[in-house]
């Protein structure tokens, strides 16, 4: 049985071919991604030690900045947590610098902090084109097979949702979730994480809803975000001309034009760039959340997530249609 029902019947779309033009920088900026000294900056090394506290309680020995910065290098170059803390030791004994490192116990119990921030995205001019998807991340745990034999409670999955702005291809708002969570009841927090003026949200069927476009509206009126999301087969038009939504409009185009006319009409090609976007997250950081608390999870994925964006800044490919 084919991939897809009545696949050979289906209209296909060869795929494009492209040329990076910028492929030089590209690669210098791929290189410097594992360089250790683009990571272990002068702010970061200057600001290790935290500044003295002057309300009550106890004194903290390392910045925020610090805890951030080994954390980082952990998911980047996939290490445990003793494993980071004998490599930080290591490389400031080679760089003779006279800074103490904490032991594995401190970076879990500090990098709890770091839920609940968002990304810190570069700003551009103009209006912003918002991509949002969503994708599964495994929780630390054992496997399917071990579950089965042993009668172990399978793994878990959590939820990591995304808005990436389409023009850089940095990610702008994420929420980490329960699998169960649906996409459409994050789009209101993402949208409003979202800096600056959107000029349009484009998503997949799944974010097809009322509340969706609702949350387009409230999010921003002067002018509205353009909604781009495909809508179901079976829906029809409103038949009164003077309450028809945006919605509306689609389907109308759809049934007139072909869906196919209608993704070019609105620019649909681009929600590939936040499939693009977790692929990288995936590629680079894993699959898999290693915390195992709710709150150390998103302090994870909320890292994770700024150094994908420091990645991008410096290494961004730019591509052409070869034909």
């Amino acid at each position: 049985m084919p991939f897809k029902h009545n696949a050979s019947r289906r209209h296909h779309i060869s795929k494009m071919r492209r040329r990076v033009t910028n492929w030089p920088a590209y690669e210098a900026g791929l290189q410097r991604r594992g360089d250790l000294t683009f990571w272990l900056d002068e702010t970061a090394l200057t600001g290790w030690r935290a500044p003295r506290r002057t309300t009550r309680g106890g004194q903290p020995v390392y910045a925020e900045v610090a805890i951030e910065l080994v954390l980082t290098l952990r998911l980047i170059f996939h290490l445990a947590l003793r494993q980071v803390e004998g490599f930080a030791r290591s490389v400031f004994r080679l760089l003779e610098l006279d800074l103490s490192v904490p032991d594995h116990s401190t970076w879990s119990r500090r990098g709890r902090a770091f839920a609940g921030r968002q990304p810190r995205a570069a700003r551009h001019d103009g209006p912003v084109h918002v991509v949002l998807d969503s994708t599964g991340l495994q929780v630390f745990g054992q496997g399917e097979w071990d579950a089965e034999k042993h009668g172990r409670t399978p793994r878990q999955w959590r939820k990591l949702h995304l808005a990436v702005d389409a023009q850089t291809g940095e990610i702008l708002a994420h929420s980490l979730t329960d699998k169960d969570a649906g996409d459409i009841t994050q789009v209101a927090s993402l949208l409003a994480t979202v800096e600056g003026q959107i000029a349009s949200v484009i998503a997949d069927g799944a974010y097809d809803g009322t509340s969706v476009y609702d949350a387009a509206a409230a999010r921003q009126h002067e002018p509205p975000p353009h909604v781009v999301i495909p809508p179901r087969a079976s829906s029809i038009v409103n038949p009164d001309d003077s309450t028809q939504t945006v919605r509306d409009h689609h389907v109308k185009y759809i049934a007139e034009k072909g869906r196919l006319a209608w993704q070019k009409a609105n620019g649909y090609g681009r929600r590939s760039l936040v499939e693009t976007t977790i692929g990288r997250y995936k590629h680079i950081i894993g699959s898999k959340l290693s915390a195992r608390s709710t709150a150390g999870q998103n302090g994870e994925a909320a890292i994770a997530i700024h150094a994908l964006n420091r990645m991008i800044r410096i290494a961004k490919p730019i591509s052409v249609p070869t034909g």
